[in-house]
């Protein structure tokens, strides 16, 4: 791991450990193990997942704000949110056209892909505003997914219950775990779940309008049968990322979504 990463990453860490967005849930070092039915968990999402008012996205994903925002649910059929202690801490709002959007995707992967299970990553906060230690996530339009992986060539979720440590796994430039070498990035399935997520985005009036993956991936991504599908799409995928960003997007991509 880079030593700009390593340093990111602990401390957003111990930032997210450190505090409480509520007065009832208070958020420790045993958060993160928290399960999936937790009370905690169910609790929250009942007291917090939103009204039925359209959510209005203002300003930009890096400089905005977000009203009505709409609260992701903690799992569902084949997803599941990584980290307990960052969904109590407030950090899974999104915009109600962004929530459809990726609910009825993880429908659509459901019939293609029956037995795989997938995992949302960080979006924004309630009210928008900066979401520390992302640049963009300020508005509801933006969201973190997982990167799914594969080893020996079979889904493998070894690393999806680390919670916000998962920050803290490094791959080389093809997507190959450093720890492990059977372990790599599923570069075709991400393609089919962007395609999907766009398809479904536009029957919401809105549309991908970017996609943040490290910059070594690209001609892995392409190359598989649904990123030739993807390079041919229009969806714009990052041209060039600083040494840092681009570093930080090797276990994760980022999604933004915009209006069509």
């Amino acid at each position: 791991m880079t030593r700009i990463k390593a340093v990111l990453i602990l401390f957003s860490i111990s930032t997210i450990l450190a505090f409480s967005i509520s007065k009832d849930v208070h958020i420790n070092t045993e958060a993160t193990n928290l399960k999936r039915d937790s009370t905690a968990v169910q609790k929250y999402y009942a007291r917090n997942k939103g009204n039925n008012q359209p959510s209005m996205s203002i300003g930009t994903t890096g400089n905005g704000t977000l009203e009505n925002a709409k609260l992701i649910p903690f799992s569902g059929k084949n997803f599941e949110y990584f980290d307990s202690g960052s969904y109590l801490m407030g950090r899974a709002y999104t915009n109600d056209k962004v929530l459809r959007t990726v609910l009825t995707t993880y429908q659509d992967l459901d019939s293609v892909m029956p037995n795989r299970k997938f995992y949302i990553m960080e979006a924004s906060k309630q009210f928008g505003g900066k979401l520390w230690p992302h640049r963009t996530h300020q508005n509801g339009l933006s969201i973190d997914f997982m990167m799914p992986m594969l080893k020996d060539n079979k889904p493998y979720y070894g690393f999806t219950k680390l919670g916000v440590q998962h920050y803290q796994l490094h791959f080389n430039d093809n997507g190959t775990s450093e720890d492990d070498e059977s372990i790599k990035i599923d570069f075709n399935t991400i393609a089919m779940h962007i395609l999907l997520l766009n398809r479904q985005a536009k029957k919401q009036r809105m549309k991908v309008s970017k996609v943040i993956i490290k910059i070594e991936y690209k001609p892995y991504l392409f190359a598989t049968e649904y990123g030739k599908l993807l390079k041919k799409s229009g969806i714009y995928v990052v041209q060039s990322l600083t040494p840092a960003v681009n570093q930080l997007h090797d276990e994760h991509f980022h999604i933004d979504f915009s209006p069509l």
